[in-house]
């Protein structure tokens, strides 16, 4: 009897929940530390545990620095931001009862790693492997589609309406997370005690470049559209500038004679169907990578800080699933002209992976396979999709504004009408001109507050839980791309 196949969803999903059982199991131990030295000009380990301070001073030993057993995060990150030539200055004293150890010539203090976090190399592949199709799938499927639209006039409002539901369903997204964040009131339902401690925990973790001066131009930002370099932007992954040449591209060689245009199109055709091939080809391992990408996070994660942050969490879910099921069934049904339930189910992959990557870019080329699979047309979801990526992140943007009303509210600032349409703007504008990479959220999440006259060190009270938020986001992110190609393929039918 032939045995029956796995769904590749199932497996995906398997080995999630299997992953996050192995990072809970193998999760990296709070109370131990590595003191890497230099020894003779070779590097030795002295691991440390249970500590009851650790007191770390420089060469005149006239300055300390004294961190408690609970600092492994801030202890951590503090020989991590010291250049490594000050660093084997630096003195660090460890008090454990009534002993006391003494450590010079320092290299690094690390966590010590586990099982888990030992296999994050083979979820860093997959993604890898993702990325580097993302670009020349693409750019052939751009070209290809721009180059069988022979209505310029139809490509123009292919785009404009795909613009326009971009910033449309951004702005409700963000209406959703600042009205779940007003009605909710996470921030008022932190306590002093806790508010310290994370603030104490996470402020270093904030690296200076982001909580620096950040101004949106918009002028700018529509300049920069168009290369200067094609091939420096393909080198750089900028996806507007790539999107912008291969449109520009494929329109131009319906203005050609079609003895020598068709066998450029028939040359980027058969790339595009390679890429295609390889994608299925990569996601025959993708149960292993995304098993050793949740691994790796669980593990370094710790769940200790879930109690205090759980009505902010709580919050921001609500508002992802809200937006994912309501907002995105009416895009789907109504201007898509397609079944909710159909297209959900066609999305497992595309969600799986964006859940495990934490990245709308990497994501990409699994994207356009999902939406492709239900008759959206490639000339359409090879221009919608990368652009998406681009500069449509609504669950980012919902995110951001639970989070800044939720900062807002720790720091006891009153949020007023012209302050939360302020949120909406900047989150809008925000969302169109970052990366679709992991964690791009926190700089977005300071021009807001920045805007708002929040302090934006207020990130640090959300740090300890932004990389599941920033998994959960990004499935929304990627479903709302993929909602929006639906919705303009529908009204081109």
């Amino acid at each position: 009897m032939k045995r029956k196949k796995i769904p590749l969803h199932v497996q995906i999903l398997m080995a999630l929940v299997l992953g996050a059982a192995f990072g809970a199991f193998f999760n990296v131990d709070s109370k131990k530390l590595d003191f890497i030295l230099l020894v003779n000009g070779e590097e030795q380990s002295q691991v440390v545990n249970n500590w009851d301070s650790i007191v770390v001073s420089g060469a005149a030993k006239d300055v300390s620095k004294v961190f408690s057993s609970n600092d492994q995060i801030q202890i951590v990150n503090y020989f991590k931001r010291i250049p490594a030539a000050s660093r084997r200055t630096l003195t660090a004293v460890v008090h454990k009862g009534h002993e006391s150890q003494e450590f010079t010539n320092i290299s690094a203090v690390e966590k010590i790693g586990t099982m888990a976090t030992a296999i994050r190399p083979v979820g860093t592949l997959f993604i890898r492997l993702l990325s580097f199709l993302a670009i020349p799938l693409v750019i052939a499927s751009l070209i290809v589609g721009a180059a069988s639209i022979k209505d310029i006039k139809k490509l123009g409002r292919i785009g404009i309406k795909t613009f326009m539901i971009y910033i449309s369903t951004t702005a409700v997204a963000i209406t959703i997370g600042l009205s779940l964040a007003n009605l909710i009131a996470p921030g008022e339902r932190v306590s002093d005690e806790a508010k310290n401690r994370l603030l104490g925990t996470f402020r270093q973790e904030s690296p200076e470049s982001i909580v620096k001066d950040i101004e949106i131009d918009i002028t700018d930002f529509f300049l920069n559209i168009v290369p200067t370099n094609p091939i420096n932007a393909m080198g750089e992954g900028n996806m507007l500038q790539i999107v912008f040449f291969a449109v520009i591209f494929g329109v131009t060689l319906t203005f050609i004679k079609k003895r020598h245009s068709k066998h450029i199109v028939r040359f980027f055709r058969g790339v595009s169907e390679t890429m295609i091939k390889m994608v299925d080809f990569i996601m025959k391992i993708a149960p292993y990578g995304v098993f050793a990408l949740i691994a790796a996070t669980i593990a370094d994660f710790g769940f200790d800080i879930l109690a205090t942050l759980i009505w902010y969490m709580f919050a921001v879910v609500l508002g992802l699933i809200l937006q994912t099921s309501l907002v995105y069934s009416f895009l789907v049904k109504f201007l898509g002209k397609t079944n909710p339930i159909k297209f959900f189910k066609s999305m497992r992959n595309a969600q799986a992976i964006a859940f495990s990557t934490s990245s709308s870019a990497a994501t990409l080329p699994v994207t356009m396979e999902c939406v492709e699979n239900i008759g959206v047309p490639k000339q359409i979801s090879g221009f919608v999709l990368p652009l998406g990526a681009t500069i449509n992140m609504d669950g980012t943007a919902l995110y951001q504004g639970v989070a800044a009303v939720f900062i807002a509210q720790v720091y006891g600032f009153d949020l007023g009408i012209a302050e939360q349409l302020t949120i909406v703007l900047t989150a809008v504008l925000a969302s169109i001109g970052t990366a679709p990479v992991p964690g791009v959220g926190i700089i977005m999440l300071v021009m807001i507050l920045q805007a708002i006259h929040v302090p934006p060190e207020g990130i640090a009270l959300i740090l300890g839980v932004d990389r599941v938020l920033d998994m959960l986001r990004t499935v929304t992110n990627v479903t709302g791309d993929a909602a929006v190609s639906v919705a303009v393929a529908g009204g081109e039918k």
